[in-house]
């Protein structure tokens, strides 16, 4: 088990973490200047992985040694492998706006929109290609990665030999990477790497863990290695179980939570959703801001945590709950659920998994704490996606009345 660091350098929150960052990119300078900055923000330690591994006093990149403080420091280099997910997308935006675009490069196996690439440094990466890999963080002088590319649950069930490759062979080359060169690895596991035997109610950190899909498998595995590079190789790796992830910004990408994010689009849209799951199915789930808040808290604290994996949550609901605090607004919505003679086969997987997560280790190691619940998660969801439909009416109108005057 890892102990802790005896020097007793630490935040006095998260919140006064993140704004320590967003004050000092108001400066025209790259780095942070800590000298008015008051003690209980300075949460950059020595073992900080962006900081000059010399702590010579002639270097404006010096650490923190304890009783003295360096002028400078410079802002840590973060590749984010998955940009374009969406979680990715949505931590390359946080994360830009507090180092800066330039420290922020993200990565992807498929081309990025033009906007997306003209917001900061873009680069095509397999993660299965440790050379190509290697390159970018030797080329960018990267000193964190935050490995988000993997294939989500129900892909994974479908695709088991492709998902064995990315999910592992990704993974094992970005922790041998950050073994190689230093780095911190945060890459984000799952409550798919719990499985049937483990308790379902408030499911500790640790506990039973038999899972029984491809996807669950790879993230225990992944879980694992980490703990392992760590132990062995003293590597600064990180992890959170991350529940159901609900976001109106980018269309679902594959998992079996998914539902919770595509009910919402056809509660507006349509007025009635083709439930996957059975109605009393119970998951755990957490808005994408909520996600990205932890995930960054998580990332940036200064020293190596009692535990490198944790569990983090907001809430717990079935389908039928969620459908019926939306027709709070939309009082007709309608939903139905699969025949039980015929279940979907995403419903074996939501079966495996734990209905509602502990995460009191992580409120008390690293300040975690939840912002959206239930009520305030689906006023915010619909009315994202209200505004979609509505500005897409706008330019069907718009593209008509174009076309209609040309015809004339």
């Amino acid at each position: 088990m890892y102990k802790h660091s005896t020097a007793p350098i630490m935040a006095a929150s998260s919140i006064l973490r993140r704004s320590v960052f967003r004050t000092a990119l108001a400066a025209p300078s790259t780095t942070v200047r800590l000298r008015n900055i008051p003690a209980a923000t300075r949460f950059f330690s020595n073992t900080s992985a962006f900081m000059s591994p010399s702590p010579s006093s002639a270097s404006p990149q010096a650490t923190i040694a304890t009783g003295s403080l360096p002028s400078t420091i410079r802002h840590p280099r973060v590749l984010v492998t998955g940009s374009l997910g969406q979680l990715g997308s949505g931590l390359v935006k946080e994360l830009r706006s507090m180092y800066g675009n330039e420290n922020v490069v993200a990565s992807d196996i498929r081309n990025a929109p033009e906007d997306f690439k003209a917001n900061g440094p873009f680069v095509f990466a397999d993660v299965m290609d440790y050379a190509q890999l290697e390159g970018i963080v030797v080329d960018y002088k990267i000193d964190w990665i935050v490995h988000y590319s993997a294939l989500l649950s129900a892909v994974a069930e479908k695709n088991p030999a492709l998902a064995l490759s990315v999910n592992m062979t990704g993974f094992q080359n970005v922790l041998e990477l950050a073994k190689v060169h230093g780095l911190r690895l945060y890459s984000p596991s799952t409550i798919g790497a719990f499985g049937p035997s483990t308790p379902k109610i408030d499911t500790p950190d640790v506990t039973i863990m038999r899972p029984n899909t491809i996807y669950g498998i790879t993230k225990l595995h992944n879980e694992l290695l980490g703990e392992y590079y760590r132990e062995k190789y003293n590597v600064d790796f990180r992890s959170a179980r991350y529940p159901g992830i609900l976001s109106a910004d980018t269309p679902p990408g594959g998992g079996t939570t998914d539902y919770a994010v595509d009910i919402f689009h056809h509660a507006v849209r349509h007025g009635h959703y083709d439930c996957f799951l059975k109605k009393d199915t119970r998951l755990p789930m957490m808005y994408l801001s909520d996600c990205i808040k932890g995930t960054v808290d998580h990332l940036v604290h200064p020293e190596m945590l009692p535990q490198a994996v944790y569990n983090i949550a907001a809430v717990s609901f079935t389908p039928e709950e969620l459908a019926s605090e939306i027709r709070k607004y939309l009082p007709h919505f309608t939903i139905s659920y699969p025949d039980p003679a015929h279940p979907d086969f995403r419903q074996a997987i939501a079966d495996s998994w734990p209905a509602s997560l502990d995460d009191s280790m992580a409120r008390r190691d690293f300040g975690w704490k939840e912002e959206f619940g239930m009520e305030k998660m689906v006023k915010l969801m619909l009315d994202k996606i209200q505004a979609q439909v509505d500005a897409e009416k706008r330019i069907a109108m718009t593209n008509g009345s174009t076309a209609a005057a040309m015809s004339a």
